[in-house]
């Protein structure tokens, strides 16, 4: 990414997120004009259909990003787009517009190579998934999916920046990225093999820029993890044990234990066997 970044950083288009927002804010207006005059929803003409594609409609493997909100309350569709722009122009001013654009352009491969695959293994005409609570009724994957994958990049980067769910409840970002997490696991358990494998590539992206960052957490976690057993382990075991009794300061904390000089090694006895006792001697080797 840095070889790439350094020879082709003049290919970074800067302000996508405004754009991609722009071009959904546009059709989401002529949507609403389509449909109090009874017409069909512009998502047909725009949308990423694989047959249509192959029969020479090419401007769809980009137009489905301008895809509108599925929703007819535009103060949903607005709450939406001013998140979107939130997450998205952050990733953006930390990364830079090349990175940012490599981010969200992987996506948008990924799922149009799933939904190419989708077509030719289970002829799924169209990457509209089933009704979740996670994706929505009849909203296009690339889109509703693309949303998942930038709010997960900014709650990684910034897990502790807080938001007004529903303008009144205040929460960190990394437990809604958490519930988000779980959402698609179920949808991955549920679901079926056309939907999973949208999740997945959409997903790709997150993967690619943040797989090392959680491996690397997952090694340190286990290094603490394991530290941690073994300070447990050395603070609880006794300090001090009699040799003849077994009797330990664990048991007795207040018992003075002592050593014997004429016993070979650190050998501890407690009052009652420091005068009584074997003296441990030095294992001579056998000619």
């Amino acid at each position: 990414m840095n070889r790439l970044e350094r020879r082709l950083w003049w290919l970074g288009l800067s302000n996508m997120t405004a754009v991609i927002i722009a071009g959904q804010a546009v059709f989401y207006a002529a949507n609403t004009f389509r449909r109090m005059n009874e017409q069909s929803d512009i998502s047909q003409y725009i949308g990423l259909s694989v047959p249509k594609v192959l029969s020479g409609e090419v401007w769809r493997l980009a137009s489905f990003i301008f895809v509108p909100p599925p929703t007819r309350v535009i103060l949903f569709a607005f709450f939406g787009w001013m998140l979107f722009y939130v997450f998205g122009s952050t990733l953006e001013r930390l990364w830079g517009s090349f990175r940012y654009n490599v981010f969200l352009l992987t996506a948008l491969a990924a799922n149009i190579v799933a939904a190419f695959i989708a077509w030719y293994v289970w002829r799924v005409p169209e990457p509209a998934l089933s009704p979740t609570i996670l994706l929505g009724q009849t909203s296009t994957a690339a889109n509703v999916l693309l949303y998942g994958s930038v709010f997960l990049a900014f709650a990684r980067i910034c897990p502790d920046m807080i938001i007004n769910l529903f303008f009144v409840l205040p929460i960190r970002i990394k437990w809604l990225a958490l519930a988000a997490w779980i959402a698609y696991a179920y949808s991955l358990i549920r679901y079926d093999w056309s939907e999973r494998l949208f999740i997945v590539a959409s997903l790709l992206n997150y993967a690619i820029f943040f797989g090392r960052d959680h491996w690397r957490d997952f090694k340190q976690g286990h290094r603490r993890r394991s530290f941690l057993a073994k300070t447990e382990r050395s603070l609880s075991a006794p300090k001090h044990a009699c040799r003849v009794c077994g009797i330990s300061s664990v048991e007795s904390p207040r018992m003075l234990f002592r050593y014997c000089s004429q016993c070979e090694g650190q050998v501890c006895y407690c009052p009652e066997h420091i005068r009584d006792h074997a003296h441990v001697a030095e294992k001579t080797p056998s000619a």
